[in-house]
């Protein structure tokens, strides 16, 4: 006899038992059944709380680009970043001289972490009031970043060299943290920051810039010109060119009160370590050589009558993809977008050994059939869209654009 036969055995008896008892005590032993479900069911409930609280005061990914790492707080050792790291209190997070990240936190703070920067979470919690707190440390290096509409009473601040900066719901800011040359600046460009440094309490509206210097007391603060939107080409969109001598790119921006000039430029990566073009110009707008195919990045700043640049506006991503001469049909169909959390699953159908791109973003695998799946990176709350863009070989080039709501 095995212990596998015994345990058939018990686990027999057991079912006879319960079958005769609710046979004869057909009331006593649905009561006993029910307290039992609800016994195991508050247990999940409780697992599923715990599950939830823990996810909760997790931060996660939106944007890795170039050397991002991760130290966890209870270890030693530093990891590669990805889009399915989860950051929390007490870990840290740094990015090389060529590396980028973005940082969603759950009250729907994003944090945009510049190349050669260091950060510790110091905070990241929810209490029962769905109140939050999100506390970051700026060890070294710049960051920008966006709060949302949270709860009031909640917090979201960024410490560095002593102060503290604290936003106010709907505000953006930019922070900069360089012990070497003892600079520490938080301006604000949208909203309301207040700055505490000792005793001091600095008030900040948009393009209002607070800095100190660690040995010298008080805070000075200055006005400061802002940069301009950016209008086209938009963010994430492909851009088609023929193949032509003459081809030309339109780039165009708001335009900003007191800028005398605007300085643009055009860069491979988003850290602008590989400019491609460089210029100033007296009006919102240039027209530019067609570049070769690929990615790339654009941004602005506006240059006051001193020479003075503002910060550089948002830096928009755009892809430069040839298209042919002729108008060659090309097949893209797509399936109904899966989305998992804040992840969109892209799946559909073109030409066998064409090449799809979703954002700007190439698929990396083309089925022979044509069939296609993409997964996208973690998206922010809100409305997002999905730009896909099929090319064959023969010059055949077919988009389509979609929009997806993040609750």
């Amino acid at each position: 006899m095995t212990y596998r036969s015994v345990l058939l055995a018990i686990l027999a008896v057991v079912i006879a038992v319960t079958i005769v008892l609710a046979l004869l005590f057909p009331e006593q032993s649905k009561n006993l059944m029910s307290k039992a479900g609800d016994a195991v069911g508050g247990m999940l409930g409780k697992a599923n709380q715990t599950a939830d609280k823990k996810g909760g005061d997790q931060a996660t990914f939106t944007q890795i680009d170039g050397t991002v790492r991760v130290k966890k707080a209870n270890s030693n050792t530093w990891v590669n970043a990805d889009y399915q790291t989860r950051v929390e209190k007490g870990d840290v997070i740094q990015t090389g001289s060529e590396g980028l990240a973005k940082v969603v936190f759950p009250d729907h703070t994003y944090y945009t972490i510049k190349q050669d920067s260091l950060i510790v979470i110091e905070e990241n919690s929810t209490n029962t009031a769905q109140q939050t707190n999100v506390s970051v440390e700026l060890t070294t290096g710049t960051v920008d970043l966006s709060t949302g509409t949270y709860t009031q009473g909640s917090k979201s601040q960024v410490v560095l060299a002593g102060a503290i900066a604290a936003l106010a719901p709907d505000s953006t800011a930019m922070v900069h943290n360089d012990p070497r040359t003892d600079q520490h600046e938080i301006l604000a460009k949208k909203g309301a920051v207040d700055v505490t440094r000792g005793s001091e309490v600095t008030k900040l509206t948009e393009y209002e810039r607070a800095s100190f210097q660690q040995d010298t007391p008080g805070i000075q603060k200055t006005k400061e010109l802002a940069p301009p939107t950016l209008i086209a080409p938009a963010n994430m969109l492909p851009v088609f060119v023929s193949p032509s001598t003459n081809a030309t790119l339109d780039f165009s921006w708001t335009p900003v009160t007191n800028a005398q000039t605007y300085r643009m430029r055009i860069s491979r990566n988003p850290y602008f370590s590989s400019t491609v073009f460089d210029k100033k110009v007296p009006v919102p707008q240039i027209k530019t050589s067609a570049l070769p195919e690929g990615a790339y990045y654009w941004t602005v700043q506006s240059v006051d009558e001193k020479g003075k640049e503002s910060v550089e506006s948002e830096k928009n991503r755009f892809t430069m993809i040839a298209k042919g001469t002729e108008n060659v049909a090309l097949q893209l169909d797509l399936d109904p977008f899966v989305q998992h959390g804040h992840t969109i699953e892209v799946r559909g159908k073109t030409e066998p050994s064409a090449r799809v791109m979703v954002n700007g973003f190439e698929v990396p695998s083309v089925k022979p059939d044509g069939t296609f799946s993409w997964f996208s990176p973690t998206l922010p709350t809100g409305e997002n869209v999905i730009t896909i863009t099929a090319q064959n070989s023969k010059g055949g080039v077919k988009t389509m654009q979609k929009k997806v709501v993040i609750q």
